[in-house]
């Protein structure tokens, strides 16, 4: 069995309703969004694309476009639109007690292979 770990990244008050923050967690940068007052959403932190930070981007109801050239994620799936394909990592997260949770797992599955995460 592979673990996930739960990451608690303080203050739900740190990320703005319609903005993002990157937090640091081992050698990956992850973007939280507010979208709304009770809700987070968290992806991986690099547009495909340029390797921007996304965390700038500015938030559309449900998507995040990059602050560099335009690409559009959505946030709950990670999805590009027009290219689902290249789309980002979605971690999932949520608000509890005020703070911002977030679970993390150092693996991937894909086609049912376990591969770690570097």
């Amino acid at each position: 069995m592979h673990r996930a770990f739960i990451i608690n990244l303080g203050s739900v008050d740190h990320v703005p309703v319609g903005k993002g923050r990157s937090y640091q967690i081992k050698d990956m940068r992850v973007a939280v969004f507010r979208p709304r007052e009770d809700e987070v959403a968290a992806l991986e932190d690099e547009c495909p694309h340029c390797r921007c930070g996304l965390a700038d981007g500015n938030l559309e109801a449900e998507v995040v476009v990059c602050p560099e050239e335009g690409h559009r994620y959505d946030l709950s799936s990670g999805e590009e639109e027009g290219d689902p394909d290249r789309g980002v990592r979605v971690f999932f997260s949520w608000i509890e007690h005020g703070n911002i949770y977030l679970q993390y797992s150092p693996y991937i599955v894909i086609d049912g292979i376990v591969t770690a995460l570097q």
